[in-house]
């Protein structure tokens, strides 16, 4: 399929825009990246997600699609080539979107008040709630994955990519506060997870190198320091 069939806008950085970044890899489809600059938000954003107004989006065939696990199932479902990233049975199906709802909802909240924690105390409440949530994805990982290398079984599926396309912003959170919170004793199999989902072609370009996204952190850190309250 030719680029400009596929339009994906969204920013270098943003996890939310790395899940469908992956999931067109898997599937081999060329696509047209329009990065947002931090900050700004262009007449087509405006345009083609005018309730949210907000990264990522994805046009095909001039028809919007908004919001990054939902992209992802379009995706899924749109383009055939590639492997399956949603399970075939619909009960696993709903496993993994809950675990998706879960990672979005519950878990990224935690990392994300980590960031914007005004006191030691937020943060620590908050860097809490990222370690429960990684032990519970331990858990499930151990069920989901049965034996193998991803929640997908054999290939990356729905919640590596909802889980993993976080990866660099928890190194992130890790060096910002001197903590373990993928610990290869504590959370092996995530830990192990981690290395590999990182190494697969269609991701490993994508992830964002931990020093680079280090200083754009500092920077929202400061933005929202900076903000009103």
């Amino acid at each position: 399929m030719a680029a400009s069939d596929v339009k994906l806008l969204g920013g270098w950085a943003s996890p939310f825009v790395i899940r469908p970044r992956i999931a067109l890899n898997l599937k081999n489809i060329d696509y047209e990246f329009l990065e947002e600059p931090l900050g700004t938000k262009s007449e087509l954003l405006l345009k083609s997600n005018p309730v949210y107004k907000k990264i990522p989006v994805m046009i095909h065939n001039d028809k919007p699609i908004c919001e990054s696990l939902i992209i992802v199932q379009y995706i899924d479902e749109a383009f055939t080539s590639g492997p399956s990233i949603l399970p075939s049975d619909p009960y696993d199906r709903s496993v993994a979107r809950f675990w998706g709802a879960y990672i979005d909802d519950k878990w990224f909240s935690s990392l994300l008040a980590t960031l914007k924690a005004k006191t030691e105390e937020e943060k620590k409440t908050a860097i809490e709630g990222v370690s429960t949530g990684i032990e519970l994805l331990e858990e499930a990982f151990e069920k989901i994955s049965k034996g193998k290398d991803f929640f997908g079984g054999d290939t990356v599926g729905y919640i590596d990519i909802a889980l993993g396309a976080n990866l660099a912003w928890v190194r992130v959170v890790e060096k910002l506060n001197g903590v373990e919170l993928l610990d290869e004793t504590k959370t092996p199999n995530l830990y192990a997870w981690s290395e590999k989902f990182c190494s697969v072609p269609a991701v490993k370009d994508l992830i964002p190198e931990t020093d680079k996204l280090l200083e754009f952190a500092k920077t929202l850190i400061a933005k929202w320091s900076a903000a009103p309250q």
